[in-house]
């Protein structure tokens, strides 16, 4: 769009010293890592533990393969002029990029070859179409999310890397529904053929699924807020097939944390609000790190941290990033970060 299961993670070992108790809690922060742009980045995509992946504004795309230790920047031949809100990398060779903009502005760009050269492989062909987030099951099946056109979101799906996309007929949308291009994670997929997307927008803020890789939807409403153009659902995580979570807000109101947060237990057939405390205002990404058992979520006003299956949340870092990938978030003016999570001792004598 153009503008009650509880995963419990416990990190304590108790340490006993004479007239000492030592309990090991976690402090998290993200860490700033130098990117050598200024581009607004908005896509974020982690391989492994050394390989990341970013793209954002003015056709960048970064790359390390050290940990973030070098993210040399760089821009997409004859793509200066569009805005990569998603990258989806499968090495460190291998990645796709996806370009959000009106009409022939919405592409898909891949290389085999780390960035050295890229191949256009579609363009957008709706003059009213615009594409929102791009994700992939395996290294050969893919697919595309992008706002309606002529009443139905659109769906593109892949069986051959990218090759060639087909166009799915896309399931129903309300008068002035649509999807959010803010982090690359308004579509999520798991497994070879699960696939679920958000809408905002006035009478949106609803989760639609596939169980036969985008070929057929169902759809279920939330009580994320949906009150205006610029609010709705931004993103959506899921740690397994029946649990998610859902975060967004009114992007016009960063700091507001009303109905910004939805969990999921039955597969996204049903949603409901956490009755703890919220992330801290308008978020526009979530993410589930499986190592560590805990949700983070991120915006322009903080990033927040669940350790009770998205039941309670508390900001950790009051930095304004726009995405996350699994153990990193990107954002504005080139900002790009890794997230810490370092023992402190606490205790009492």
């Amino acid at each position: 769009m153009r503008r009650c299961l509880n995963f419990n993670y416990t990190g304590r070992v108790k340490t006993f010293v004479p007239l000492l108790i030592v309990a090991a809690a976690q402090a998290q922060s993200w860490t700033p890592r130098p990117s050598g742009t200024t581009a607004s980045l908005r896509g974020v995509s982690a391989v492994n533990a050394k390989v990341v992946w970013a793209s954002g504004t003015g056709g960048t795309y970064l790359r390390s393969i050290d940990d973030g230790a070098i993210f040399p920047a760089a821009a997409v031949p004859g793509a200066e002029q569009l805005d990569f809100r998603g990258v989806w990398a499968l090495d460190e060779r291998t990645a796709y990029l996806l370009s959000s903009g009106e009409a022939d502005k919405s592409r898909i760009y891949k290389t085999v070859d780390g960035g050295a050269h890229w191949t256009l492989q579609f363009t957008n062909p709706d003059a009213k179409g615009f594409f929102d987030a791009i994700a992939f099951w395996d290294a050969r099946h893919g697919i595309v999310l992008g706002d309606p056109v002529d009443g139905r979101f659109v769906i593109l799906t892949t069986s051959d890397g990218g090759e060639h996309w087909m166009r799915q007929p896309g399931p129903a949308a309300l008068a002035k529904e649509g999807a959010f291009a803010a982090s690359n994670s308004s579509l999520v997929v798991m497994g070879d053929r699960e696939a679920w997307f958000a809408s905002g927008g006035p009478d949106g803020a609803r989760v639609f699924h596939s169980s036969d890789a985008g070929v057929s939807w169902t759809v279920a409403s939330t009580p994320i807020r949906s009150d205006s153009a610029s609010a709705g659902i931004f993103s959506l995580a899921f740690s397994d097939a029946k649990y998610g979570v859902a975060v967004g807000g009114d992007y016009s109101k960063p700091s507001d944390a009303s109905h910004n947060i939805a969990v999921t237990n039955d597969g996204g057939a049903s949603w409901l609000e956490p009755t703890g405390a919220h992330p801290g205002g308008y978020r526009s990404a979530v993410v589930f790190w499986k190592q560590l058992g805990v949700w983070i979520t991120t915006g322009p006003s903080g990033s927040d941290i669940s350790k009770d299956g998205g039941a309670t949340w508390k900001q950790f870092d009051g930095g304004a990033y726009n995405a996350l990938g699994m153990g990193w978030a990107v954002g504005p003016k080139g900002s790009v970060a890794k997230f810490n999570s370092l023992p402190i001792a606490t205790g009492q004598r």
